[in-house]
């Protein structure tokens, strides 16, 4: 019996969050280890969730468990210089997570190489998984993209991707984690 790609997402999650639990209880806190929240098994940004789970946390509860670039970045709204992300000229299948809570964002489906040098999607991993606002900060008005699930920036997005979308998520490397699949996801 072949899995649907939800039902293929939603185990790879569970799988994550498993793996993320061994890594926090491995790491003591305050060492730049992440703590992710209970979500009671669910898949956030799968179809209906209201994402009623949002992860709230004190600007120091954010430092003790980011890195400071990865506060900056996140939590500040910040950019890392183009180039120099580890996931720009990244070629392995799975699923990019947020890196503040672990929140499913893209696919390495919908990931191409935009000669931008950050890591670009023409679609998230679900509509639900992020959400947009306007951006009209350095002399430019932009599209913002942030996770639905805490809040933290991404990067942004722009109407100048290929087919289907034509959408290019243009995003930090550094707000996101990785999780690798042994194959593509049908």
């Amino acid at each position: 019996m072949a899995l649907s790609k939800g039902e293929i997402l939603y185990r790879i999650f569970i799988l994550s969050l498993f793996l993320v639990l061994v890594l926090v209880l491995s790491v003591s806190p305050g060492c730049g280890s992440v703590v992710f929240p209970d979500r009671n098994d669910q898949y956030p940004g799968k179809e209906g969730d209201d994402m009623s789970n949002k992860v709230v946390k004190t600007d120091d509860e954010w430092r003790q468990i980011l890195t400071p670039e990865q506060y900056d970045v996140t939590r500040r709204k910040g950019t890392e210089p183009s180039f120099t992300g580890k996931f720009y000229d990244f070629h392995e299948q799975g699923v990019y997570i947020c890196v503040c809570c672990g929140n499913a964002l893209f696919s390495s489906e919908a990931k191409f190489d935009s000669g931008t040098g950050w890591p670009s999607f023409w679609a998230p991993i679900s509509e639900q998984s992020i959400q947009t606002a306007m951006d009209s900060s350095y002399g430019m008005v932009r599209t913002e993209v942030i996770c639905r699930m805490c809040d933290a920036h991404l990067g942004h997005v722009f109407k100048d991707g290929p087919a289907p979308t034509g959408l290019r998520y243009c995003i930090n490397s550094i707000a996101l984690y990785f999780i690798k699949t042994e194959k593509e996801l049908e």
